[in-house]
């Protein structure tokens, strides 16, 4: 019969317990999201109000595909901002209590 090497720690209350390795913060809790959004509602803005066409002689300046564009753009951006942040985080699947 196999033996277990490992020990519990029984009396560590389980709230007191903090693991190492968790994910990084949550997205909604990061500036990197207030960027984005702000950003996205900026280029929104922008399309609206200077591809108007009224004041530019029916030229529209900022038509809504760039604007689509810049936001893919940006989206882009943000996905990478986020898995840089996590390509240094361990992923905690098994409690380290028992292991």
């Amino acid at each position: 019969m196999a033996t277990s090497t490992h020990t519990t720690h029984e009396h560590v209350p389980a709230k007191n317990v903090r693991f190492r390795g968790e994910e990084t913060k949550p997205s909604f809790k990061t500036t990197e999201l207030v960027v984005y959004v702000l950003a996205v509602i900026g280029v929104l803005i922008a399309s609206y109000t200077v591809g108007d066409g009224s004041a530019n002689n029916g030229a529209d300046y900022f038509a809504a595909d760039k604007a689509w564009w810049y936001i893919t753009l940006l989206t882009i951006g943000y996905m990478i901002s986020r898995g840089l942040a996590k390509a240094g985080s361990r992923s905690s699947d098994v409690d380290p209590r028992t292991h």
